[in-house]
């Protein structure tokens, strides 16, 4: 793909149809730079090859797993892969908050550590957990409880309890359901720092909140931006000290 047929999606489906059509019963052998051409290929094909000499297959990805980057070539797979270590969030804003956090901790943003923060749909976590489990990678999920603890944390990925490489962290209060609440409970002591960050000293504690919840990517930003600090939720602090 390298006569830049990646600056022009049309030509570049052209010519990945014409790879799949007229090369039936061969054995082709493809260097590429694209995710949305790994996984329009079918990621389950890709071999890596490390420099201490061990290969890698994803011939055995679920057939399942395969199908979805298949049709929903977009996700950045090969950022995965490349990856020192990976943490998944749900939203942008979740990313800016997780961002945030890790350098009020360390002083630096996590790409300076090679940790590598992937805004993705939540729905698609179980996927990229199958690509980290074949690669013996460390995956670290921070997730909404959705105010269901056991329906949307334990059983949707009870499949992986086990594996020692998959951590995940949610708020433990189930009332507190999403992201902004567990902001807000974390600071109930000085919720006027979160006010002046916003630019809202005037609002009640309930404005305050359902502001964030109508605003989540702004809140987010200006936090991120923000000269002073503020406490972030226990369960995002866990995740980034481990």
């Amino acid at each position: 793909e390298e006569p830049e047929n990646h600056l022009s999606l049309s030509n570049l489906n052209k010519l990945l149809n014409v790879i799949k059509t007229k090369n039936k019963n061969k054995q082709l052998i493809i260097t590429t730079h694209s995710s949305f051409i790994l996984n329009k290929l079918d990621i389950g094909k890709m071999i890596l090859l490390s420099n201490d000499k061990k290969i890698t297959t994803f011939n055995d990805l679920e057939e399942e797993t395969r199908e979805f980057f298949i049709r929903l070539p977009g996700y950045d797979t090969l950022r995965l892969v490349l990856s020192r270590k990976v943490i998944l969030v749900e939203g942008p804003s979740e990313d800016l908050i997780v961002q945030r956090a890790y350098k009020d901790l360390y002083g630096k943003l996590p790409l300076e550590d090679g940790v590598d923060v992937f805004c993705i749909d939540g729905l698609s976590f179980k996927r990229f957990i199958e690509i980290s489990a074949n690669l013996q990678k460390e995956i670290t999920i921070i997730t909404d409880n959705d105010g269901n603890i056991e329906q949307n944390i334990h059983k949707k990925y009870e499949k992986y309890s086990s594996n020692n490489l998959v951590k995940i962290y949610y708020g433990s209060d189930e009332t507190l359901k999403t992201l902004e609440p567990n902001i807000v409970e974390a600071n109930e002591q000085n919720l006027s720092i979160i006010k002046e960050i916003l630019a809202h000293p005037e609002y009640t504690d309930e404005r305050l909140l359902e502001y964030m919840l109508n605003n989540k990517t702004k809140c987010a930003l200006k936090i991120f931006e923000s000269d002073q600090i503020i406490q972030m939720p226990r369960y995002i602090l866990d995740a980034i000290e481990e």
